[in-house]
C-alpha cells in the first residue's frame, strides 16, 4: 500500500548520506540499516529525512512481543500491540486528539530498527540501549510533526495504556498468572469482550502492517 508522504518534513532527491561520508572518512564499521524503501538509517545520528512510515509498519509487523513466547499461529507483533495500546487509551481518557493518537501509534516505533527487547534484558544493558532508542524516537517524532519530548501528561497516558496492554498480553498470550501480571504491570484494563478477542488474537504480519498503515493514513488525513 503506497501512502503519500506526510508530516513536518518534505523531501526532494536523496542527499548523500552522512553515515556514508563518515565511513569513507574514518573507515568506521557499518552503523546503519538499509530499509526496504532504500533509505539508510544511521543508528548513531538518525535523520528524520531517512524515516518512512512504510518501513516502520513493515518492521513493527514482523517484530515479536515477548520474544515470540506467545500462543497462536502467528507472533503477537509490536504493530498489533501499538493499535491495542491506542484502544486502551481511548477507553481510559475518552476522545483522543490527532497528536495524541499519533504519539500512541509511534510510541514503540524505534523497535522497527532495534527490535523489541524484553525489560529484563534492557536492565542488563543499561543506558546504551535507552540512548539509541531515544535518538531514534526523536527523529521519528520530528519526521511526523511531533515534538522530540512529549508533554508529561501525554507520556503518562501512553505509559498507562502500554502497561494495560502488557497485562492483557501477558495473561492472554504469554502464560502469566493474573497475580504476576498485576505485580509487574498494574491493574487489568477493561475492554469489551469482542474488542479483546479481536486485538488479542495474533494477526498475520501482512494484516498487522496493513492495519497500522491504515490507522496512520487516517491520522495523516485528519
Amino acid at each position: 500500500m503506497a501512502l503519500k508522504r506526510s508530516g513536518a518534513i518534505e523531501r526532494g532527491a536523496a542527499a548523500p548520506s552522512k553515515v556514508a561520508a563518515r565511513e569513507e572518512a574514518d573507515g568506521a564499521s557499518r552503523a546503519w540499516q538499509r530499509m526496504l524503501s532504500g533509505r539508510r538509517l544511521d543508528l548513531l545520528d538518525p535523520s528524520p529525512l531517512d524515516v518512512e512510515i512504510e518501513d516502520i509498519a513493515h518492521g513493527l509487523a514482523r517484530v515479536a512481543r515477548w520474544n515470540g513466547q506467545t500462543i497462536g499461529a502467528h507472533i503477537f507483533s509490536v504493530a498489533q500491540h501499538t493499535l491495542l495500546v491506542e484502544e486502551i487509551a481511548r477507553r481510559r481518557v475518552g476522545a483522543l486528539d490527532r497528536r495524541l493518537s499519533l504519539a500512541l501509534l509511534l510510541h514503540d516505533a524505534p523497535e522497527y530498527v532495534i527490535g523489541d527487547m524484553i525489560s529484563p534484558f534492557k536492565a542488563v544493558i543499561g543506558g546504551a540501549y535507552k540512548a539509541v532508542e531515544k535518538r531514534l524516537l526523536n527523529a521519528i517524532h520530528l519526521r511526523f510533526g511531533l515534538p522530540p519530548d512529549l508533554p508529561d501528561e501525554v507520556v503518562r497516558i501512553i505509559k498507562a495504556a502500554d502497561r494495560g496492554s502488557a497485562y492483557l498480553e501477558a495473561t492472554r498470550l504469554a502464560g502469566f498468572s493474573a497475580e504476576e501480571a498485576r505485580r509487574f504491570f498494574g491493574p487489568c484494563p477493561t475492554l469489551p469482550q469482542q474488542m479483546e478477542r479481536e486485538y488479542l488474537t495474533p494477526w498475520p504480519a501482512e494484516d498487522a502492517e496493513r492495519r497500522y498503515l491504515d490507522r496512520f493514513a487516517k491520522l495523516a488525513a485528519a
